[in-house]
């Protein structure tokens, strides 16, 4: 069962972590969850409950309020010790995605990011030509925010899962207050980019879909080059939000992603879960879906 918590690392009081903590405590080195700007912790409950189900141990977080990357990374690494976490696997989805990889560069020094995984994701804040508009977000009401969320989702004719992924999430921005909207597309359209320099060394899988999303050609295409050693999760479709409508073909990326942390002290899985059959049936459906994109 998923503990549910609430964290306060910093010394002002209003910036409350929110996170589910579930699977194996005696894993030391989690595969911890970062939403998109719309997303709350729980936009990744199939991953929790697929992940854990296989012994993994996985967190799934909400952020506070920041208005910079300096002070969400600070942030960050303030929960990881309040965790006694030293090292942690990373799955960012967009926002998210582009969090993570800024965490790792933050921590370059000392790393705690053992591995990342990117999932519609970006490295340059610039592709949304809103660095002008970054800075007055906070002035402006949260249906003006909301909208302009919106204007990113998916229209046209949809499938089920991807119209129920859409509603799911548009319920969970409904949630969400001003300054938790106006603050998340700050860090969104703030000035910024990823140095990957600091973090070459860092395994990283890069998740995208071919079916349209809020991410253009250039910016998957910026992702590939800035990591040419990454390992590439292509799902044909799935949208922005591929975690809630493709959720099986994303836990099996994830799982094979995983895999190679498998019996080191890395490990995001619990090893007397981990079985020669199991790692059989990940080859076989690696190999088949390795298949069906040639």
């Amino acid at each position: 069962v998923p503990l549910s918590f609430q964290i306060i690392v910093d010394d002002d009081d209003s910036k409350v972590w929110s996170l589910y903590d579930a699977g194996p405590r005696s894993i030391r080195c989690p595969l911890i969850f970062l939403p998109p700007v719309s997303g709350t912790a729980d936009v990744f409950f199939q991953q929790i409950l697929a992940l854990t189900g296989w012994g993994y141990r996985v967190i799934a977080l909400q952020y506070p309020v920041y208005w910079d990357h300096l002070e969400f990374c600070d942030g960050f690494r303030k929960l990881l010790d309040h965790l006694q976490l030293d090292k942690v696997h990373l799955f960012g989805a967009s926002l998210g995605g582009f969090l993570a990889q800024k965490f790792a560069e933050y921590t370059h020094k000392s790393p705690r990011v053992q591995s990342l995984i990117l999932c519609n994701s970006f490295s340059d804040t610039s592709i949304f030509n809103q660095t002008w508009t970054a800075n007055s977000f906070w002035l402006m009401p949260a249906f003006m925010l909301k909208k302009i969320v919106l204007g990113n989702f998916a229209s046209g004719p949809l499938d089920p899962e991807m119209a129920d992924g859409i509603d799911f999430m548009v319920d969970r921005l409904e949630s969400l207050g001003q300054s938790e909207l106006a603050s998340r597309l700050t860090l969104n359209c703030q000035n910024s980019y990823v140095e990957p320099h600091k973090i070459r060394d860092i395994p990283v899988t890069i998740m995208d879909v071919f079916d349209q999303s809020a991410l253009s050609t250039e910016a998957k295409e910026e992702m590939y080059k800035l990591y040419p050693n990454a390992r590439r999760a292509h799902l044909k479709t799935g949208g922005n939000f591929p975690y809630l409508c493709r959720s099986a073909e994303v836990n099996l990326y994830i799982q094979i992603h995983l895999l190679q942390f498998h019996g080191t002290r890395y490990a995001a899985i619990d090893p007397s879960m981990v079985s020669a059959e199991e790692l059989e049936v990940q080859k076989i459906s690696l190999h088949s879906s390795n298949e069906q994109e040639q």
